[in-house]
């Protein structure tokens, strides 16, 4: 390009700057960063948005925070996807007071958190295990009466499953209806995963039957859940049944419901009828 006596502009470094941080190569997307300023094009929140979406990718947050004192400095305002990007990184790295923190000086520079904002910080509140503080921001989102689609609830279904809050997770659930919203298959996919890491295996069954009924279709993923619940407590009858169905569908066990099954084989915990259909599908695969 630059053989040919075409210079480069903001979009095209830019390019350059996101392709590295995809590739994991932050070292080479700062170069080519500083090399930009270098040659006297003018950086933007974009540009800055980019690296800093690096940096915390990578889990350099006190670096990304530097990026981000350094643009302020430079005049420019920090738009909802920097300050998004900076408490999620917050949050992977196990810092969720700092998160917070951001927040109220997000909102204290003028800048309206979006439902990305909240989905992210109650997801990774509830990661954190700051459960009082991930329901207290919920609540603080229902109160401004922002428009909660399923997504948002889906982070903090899951969230409570991930803690063992399932009775908290139910209600929740079942009260999806009255707030206007229907439950998708990732709900679903969640309550069946909760359900059967406390052993509710009844439930869970129920639950999948009931996916069908409210034309939710089951996918894969769904499939592999419930199959790996009912593997884990050794529910031979109904594991085999499942097992069936998803063969028949086309959908294929992913890693973790191979490695059960293998480890049920291996150490002689599988009765005949599991063995029998695993041979089966292995040389049908084969």
């Amino acid at each position: 390009m630059v053989s040919k006596g075409i210079q480069p502009n903001v979009f095209t470094y830019g390019s350059l700057i996101d392709g590295y941080c995809l590739q994991n190569r932050i070292d080479e997307a700062v170069k080519t960063f500083d090399k930009m300023v270098r040659k006297g094009c003018s950086s933007s929140v974009v540009s800055y948005n980019i690296l800093i979406s690096g940096y915390c990718k990578d889990k350099r947050i006190d670096e990304a925070m530097s990026l981000f004192r350094e643009m302020t400095n430079n005049g420019m305002i920090p738009d909802f996807v920097t300050y998004n990007t900076l408490i999620g990184g917050f949050l992977q790295v196990g810092r969720p007071k700092t998160a917070q923190e951001l927040l109220h000086k997000m909102q204290g520079c003028g800048q309206h958190p979006n439902l990305q904002t909240y989905a992210i910080l109650v997801d990774g509140l509830y990661k954190n295990h700051h459960f009082p503080e991930a329901i207290a921001l919920f609540h603080e989102m229902e109160d401004k009466k922002l428009d909660l689609d399923i997504v948002v609830y889906n982070v903090l279904i899951d969230g409570m499953c991930n803690v063992g809050k399932i009775t908290a997770a139910r209600e929740l659930f079942n009260a999806l209806p009255t707030k206007g919203l229907q439950a998708d298959v990732w709900t679903y996919t969640i309550m069946i995963k909760g359900l059967g890491k406390e052993g509710l295996l009844n439930e869970a069954r129920e639950l999948f039957e009931k996916m069908e009924e409210n034309d939710c279709q089951p996918d894969h993923i769904t499939y592999n859940t419930i199959i790996q619940g009912l593997l884990q407590h050794n529910e031979i009858s109904w594991e085999v049944k499942y097992l069936q169905i998803m063969v028949n569908k086309g959908f294929l066990a992913n890693a973790t419901t191979i490695t059960i099954l293998i480890n049920l084989l291996t150490t002689n915990q599988a009765d005949k009828t599991l063995q029998d259909f695993f041979s089966k599908i292995c040389v049908k695969d084969f």
